[in-house]
């Protein structure tokens, strides 16, 4: 197993770590979480970038890079809505879309077609990655706050609204994405 392929494991074992620190109280717990998704965030751009650069793409690589960004985020996700952070009927429009296009992956591969990530795939990963780095400072900003200063229920509202209207710009890029990945791969698709 090469390089890239062990950053794509790594961050599906990171995501177990990072859930764990996001459930634990205190402030440190919560720093450390943040901590651990901005490593498992990196290791997806480093892992395609090393995987490109040093000829290391391979099969594996590209049908589970995808899935330990999906394990990632929608981990992530399904955490914010337990903790009340986010609405849940956008998370479910996120699994959907992941759930379908996975589906769609793995029956390819089935029939012996790897289908890797459409760039529009890739910038949904990065905008849900970027929305959860965002909501993670809020959870931490909030901890700091609450620990050593005194938190304000105006910037609880005004928090709550931005990550509502964030994640709404995601739920729409994903679905696009999700469109997008249906529409290039229409002639594999047709095919089955």
């Amino acid at each position: 197993m090469n390089i890239a392929n062990r950053l794509t494991i790594s961050r599906i074992v990171l995501t177990f770590v990072f859930m764990f620190f996001l459930f634990v109280h205190g402030l440190w717990a919560k720093v450390v979480a943040l901590l651990i998704f901005l490593f498992a965030a990196l290791s997806d751009f480093l892992d395609g970038r090393i995987a490109h650069k040093k000829n290391m793409v391979t099969d594996f690589g590209k049908l589970m890079d995808p899935i330990a960004d999906k394990i990632l985020v929608l981990a992530a996700f399904s955490a914010f809505v337990q903790m009340q952070l986010i609405e849940a009927w956008m998370v479910v429009i996120i699994i959907f879309r992941e759930i379908l296009i996975t589906s769609l992956r793995l029956f390819a591969l089935n029939k012996g077609k790897v289908l890797s990530a459409t760039r529009a795939g890739k910038h949904k990963t990065l905008s849900q990655m970027i929305v959860i780095f965002l909501i993670l400072v809020f959870i931490v900003s909030k901890e700091v706050m609450l620990g050593f200063f005194t938190w304000n229920p105006a910037w609880e509202k005004a928090f709550r609204q931005g990550i509502y209207l964030i994640m709404l710009l995601t739920v729409v890029l994903t679905l696009y994405s999700g469109f997008s990945y249906l529409w290039e791969n229409r002639k594999i698709i047709a095919k089955f």
